[in-house]
């Protein structure tokens, strides 16, 4: 198990590296602990099963309509490569390999992880009326007059000016105190969390061994056919033998010599 484990580990990390997720996660080369760094968890893994889910959903519609199934070829590289976003096309128009940029945005100033008086939060400035805004919670009413900071592509250019500017002034209060008015003056701020308590994303299920267990609830929530949970996932085999005969279409005798046979 520790040793299949492993692979899957490599697998992940291997696999962002070739897609190009690792060369823009990370610390820029010049700070302390710049370098490549893999994302935390199994991302192209995820966003396959999403963008699979997807394209068999449009291969049934075509089968509705022309009577025709199909062949979905879906790789892990192609939806690594797809979901880099914005870095695909910074590339694309400029020829230049885009670079990292620890907590900070590539195309946007400023838009990235501070540091408050109590701990670390994330602003985003996205534009003018934003950074207006900002200013006035934060009582520096000069910044938003300043050439410098007068677009979005002078705050990209000027951004070693303007982030020790904002960092300077968000160390003066905690985080609580920065959130409330900022949220109300329409400025994206958020805290870092570590858990998350809202929106019913936790589910402890009934387990036959186990008595319960959490899990992480499935995140899509409908008004009209709300999900329901019956139970935690299967133990190992637990459902062969319905899967085998109701899906499969196996007889009781099938399934037996299977499981003789150590297929099952």
């Amino acid at each position: 198990m520790r040793t299949a484990l492993a692979h899957l580990l490599v697998r992940f990390a291997e696999l962002q590296a070739m897609g190009g997720l690792t060369s823009i996660t990370g610390e820029r080369d010049v700070l302390p602990g710049g370098g490549p760094q893999k994302v935390g968890v199994a991302f192209a893994d995820l966003m396959t099963g999403m963008y699979a889910a997807v394209a068999i959903l449009a291969a049934l519609s075509h089968r509705q309509r022309s009577g025709e199934g199909q062949y979905i070829d879906m790789a892990l590289l192609d939806v690594q490569v797809a979901t880099m976003a914005n870095m695909n096309l910074n590339y694309l128009v400029s020829g230049k390999t885009p670079k990292r940029q620890g907590n900070a945005h590539a195309n946007i100033a400023s838009y990235q992880v501070f540091a408050a008086k109590d701990g670390q939060m994330v602003l985003g400035i996205d534009n003018g009326g934003q950074l207006r805004k900002f200013c006035e919670v934060a009582h520096c009413a000069s910044w938003a007059t300043d050439p410098r900071f007068a677009t979005n592509a002078a705050r990209v250019t000027h951004h070693d000016t303007l982030i020790p500017l904002i960092q300077q002034v968000l160390n003066k209060r905690t985080i609580k105190q920065w959130i409330g008015p900022l949220s109300r003056a329409g400025v994206p701020c958020g805290p870092i969390n570590h858990q998350v308590v809202h929106r019913g994303m936790r589910a402890d299920l009934a387990h036959p061994l186990a008595g319960t267990v959490p899990t992480v609830a499935n995140l899509i929530k409908m008004s009209g056919s709300p999900i329901h949970y019956h139970g935690a996932p299967p133990t190992l085999s637990q459902r062969n033998k319905s899967v085998l005969s109701s899906v499969c279409g196996l007889d009781q005798e099938e399934i037996a010599r299977l499981r003789n046979a150590r297929v099952i």
